[in-house]
């Protein structure tokens, strides 16, 4: 039988899991599609890291190793929803909720001193950031706005900020001593394997990172941020926000870059609360609290101090003397310092330019704003967008055209700090990358707390990166445009590869250029404007940036882009877009049992699965399946069935009521499959008679608290009640 695998992972995606799969998993069965379904949610991850400790009833296998194997298959047919990208609160929060309901879990060690604290802490950081996708994402990304979802945007145009030509708001950026500048770049020549080690300035050796396994033609990085230079340059930015009159923000990428971005958010809380830290840092490292968890995590844990209050005037006093601080939620008076993975760059800055500019205030006002990003490798491609903005006023969605992207990501090329190989340098001294014959290929003098990160790009990955770029180009005729820049060490050995391999394929015809990212976001936004699209193709840090600033821009969300894998040995991984877990969308649904998440992203990655599953095995139903749901989906649009925003109107669970009743209408009235059509029409017509008695049945458990038995793991039995509340609805599909 032909099999998909169905991700459950977190928070919306996966309640939303418990409404959608049972109407996806009866309709593929009548093409002899067996879905699946494998977990690789926070919790999931966290408890198959501890087997010995938990009851069989508890202990579970480790699904996302066993599709890390899979996606290397030709067989692969994977849909992945969102993860968590687990900052160390988040896993922290996931751990106490577990231990709660049962299992036992040590608790997440703050400093390793003894050999077991040091086995927990890494079989935790194997959880932690973004650990889901580099091990699936044996392919390069292929990322674009659905022609349904562009056509519905250009008709009905999301709402947009005015831009104004004296708008104050700006990008902060470092632009030397920081990761793009102190970059290192080394192209190996043959399989080798490496170690990271520290050299401190007596001598002494420490293995940082042994039996670090390298390829012919592999591209090995390594960089390091000045940690005094950081300190040097928030302290001017504080000031200039203050001077200007602007909020202060900070846009870091604290889960995909798990450990330099916390550690970089923590020195920005030490750099706009000084005069708290100059007087209790001490106090507060000695009880736990460390500002690389953000200001709500020390705010929470002052009360376990003796002179906890005293702490607590002194950080008010401190917010009321800096510059007003950029707000994630200002009615509860939650600030951008709070935690480190509120404010996520790829998210948060295409938000404050789709506003014109501005973010919220401590006073529940929008205002211009000083946007801190401290490395300078892409804060340029937000200051253009921000630059065109103030010339030429907002982007209009009705009719501006699209940035597509081809993201080079297979093998977890440049997954920069999703990793093991970033560290804090624990004295003065050297700490360089050696071969096996002791010869040094990367070497960078750090001081002491100084963030030295590596990454690797594997040859084979940037052979089917150039590929797909091209195919892509030729299947659209639209412009490709790799941004890449050759005065960054890595960006310069990635042209020469990109040059070589061009040569491979027949361009033709074709547009296909280098550009640096700040011209290429230059060239494409004047396209944009003209409403004609242009190929975005980038490195893997930038493919995250760029499939979220430009759908947000075209479409209103990154969560309802198709994304599709094409895996290198000839399998398909399927994603569901770029819109995050929602974890205000789980908060939403347990105060009031409303459920704001659009699946639209999951139904196109489901037709897609369906294509690739027909092209592969040769089964004609799946096709059949592939292309009914495609229309389905534009008659959903059409309709305007995604979930609305307030009680009262249909949410997550309504919008999959109709895409099942659209999805049954094509499939009964197709004519490619008699009998397939046969099989469905009653479902059609049952769903139809019944409309506005699901409807009435899925309005009536709103506006009350809804039990899930958990966040980070719910109860099955409780989500399931929760997200299927129709009983004729249910009945219905049953009947399948």
């Amino acid at each position: 039988m032909a099999k998909i695998i169905y991700t459950h992972t977190d928070e919306a995606p996966l309640l939303a899991t418990y409404s959608l799969l049972p109407i996806v998993s009866a309709y593929a069965a009548q093409a002899g599609v067996d879905v699946e379904t494998r977990d690789i949610s926070l919790a999931g991850r966290i408890i198959a890291q501890f087997p010995e400790r938990l009851t069989p009833a508890q202990a579970q296998a480790d699904a996302l190793a066993e599709l890390g194997e899979l996606a290397t298959r030709p067989e692969a047919n994977i849909i992945k929803l969102p993860n968590i990208s687990a900052s160390v609160p988040q896993l922290k929060a996931a751990i106490a909720e577990l231990q709660e309901q049962g299992y036992d879990l040590p608790d997440y060690p703050e400093s390793a001193e003894t050999d077991e604290d040091r086995e927990i802490r890494a079989r935790y950081d194997r959880v932690k950031g973004s650990a889901v996708n580099p091990v699936l994402r044996e392919g390069n990304s292929d990322r674009r706005a659905p022609a349904s979802v562009k056509a519905y945007a250009r008709k009905h145009p999301h709402s947009m900020g005015d831009w104004s030509a004296d708008s104050k708001t700006r990008v902060a950026t470092m632009g030397q001593d920081d990761f793009r500048s102190n970059e290192q770049s080394v192209v190996i020549p043959a399989d080798d394997t490496l170690r990271i080690e520290h050299v401190a300035a007596d001598g002494t050796v420490t293995v940082l990172k042994d039996s670090l396994t390298v390829l012919e033609g592999e591209i090995v990085d390594g960089t390091f941020l000045s940690v005094a230079s950081l300190q040097a340059f928030l302290t001017d930015a504080l000031a200039a926000a203050k001077a200007e009159g602007v909020l202060f923000s900070v846009h870091l990428k604290a889960t995909m870059m798990k450990v330099s971005d916390p550690i970089i958010f923590g020195h920005v809380v030490r750099a706009y609360f000084k005069p708290v830290f100059d007087t209790y840092g001490d106090q507060l490292a000695a009880a736990g609290l460390s500002p690389n968890d953000g200001l709500g995590g020390i705010l929470d844990g002052l009360g376990e101090l003796d002179n906890g209050a005293e702490i607590q005037a002194a950080f008010e006093a401190a917010l009321a003397e800096g510059p007003r601080l950029a707000m994630v939620n200002s009615d509860k008076g939650i600030t951008n310092l709070h935690v480190p993975s509120d404010v996520i760059v790829d998210a948060s800055m295409p938000a404050m330019i789709r506003i014109g500019g501005h973010m919220w205030g401590p006073d529940g006002e929008e205002a211009d704003t000083l946007a801190v990003i401290p490395d300078s490798s892409y804060a340029g491609v937000y200051q253009t967008v921000i630059d065109d903005c103030k010339a030429n006023g907002a982007y209009d969605p009705a009719t501006m055209g699209s940035v597509p992207n081809v993201g080079l990501m297979a093998k977890a090329a440049e997954e920069y700090g999703s990793h093991d190989k970033t560290f804090e340098a624990p004295a003065d001294g050297v700490i360089r990358v050696v071969n096996a014959a002791g010869e040094a290929v990367v070497e960078h003098e750090v001081r002491t707390g100084d963030i030295w990160r590596a990454c690797q790009t594997k040859d084979a990955s940037v052979r089917d990166w150039v590929k797909l770029a091209v195919n892509r180009a030729r299947a659209t005729g639209v412009p490709a445009i790799f941004w890449l820049d050759e005065d960054r060490a890595h960006d310069a050995n990635i042209i020469a590869k990109v040059r070589t391999y061009l040569q491979d394929h027949d361009t033709t015809g074709l547009t296909i250029e280098i550009m640096d990212p700040a011209a290429a976001t230059a060239y494409s936004v004047e396209r944009i404007r003209r409403g004609e699209d242009t190929i975005s193709v980038t490195g893997n840090v930038l493919r995250d940036y760029n499939t979220d600033l430009f759908p947000i821009l075209e479409v209103g969300t990154s969560a309802k882009m198709l994304s599709i894998v094409p895996l290198m040995n000839g399998g398909g991984l399927f994603e569901t877009g770029a819109g995050g877990s929602a974890p205000k969308h789980v908060q939403q649904l347990v105060q009031e049992n409303y459920l704001r998440w659009d699946s639209l992203g999951e139904f196109f990655a489901i037709a897609a699965s369906f294509d690739h599953l027909a092209e592969v095995e040769g089964n004609a139903r799946a096709k059949v399946l592939g292309e009914t749901l495609d229309r389905a989906t534009g008659t959903f649009l059409e309709q305007d069935r995604s979930p609305g925003r307030r009680l009262g109107t249909i949410d997550n669970r309504g919008s999959h009521f109709y895409l099942a009743l659209y999805w049954a209408q094509e499939l009964a009235g197709q004519s490619d499959d008699a009998e397939l059509a046969a099989a469905f029409a009653p479902l059609a017509e049952a769903l139809v008679k019944n409309e506005d008695a699901v409807v009435a049945e899925l309005l009536a458990v709103q506006g009350t608290p809804a039990d899930i038995g958990g966040y980070f793991r719910p109860d099955e039995t409780k989500v399931s009640a929760v997200m299927r509340p129709s009983a004729t609805f249910n009945e219905a599909l049953a009947s399948l």
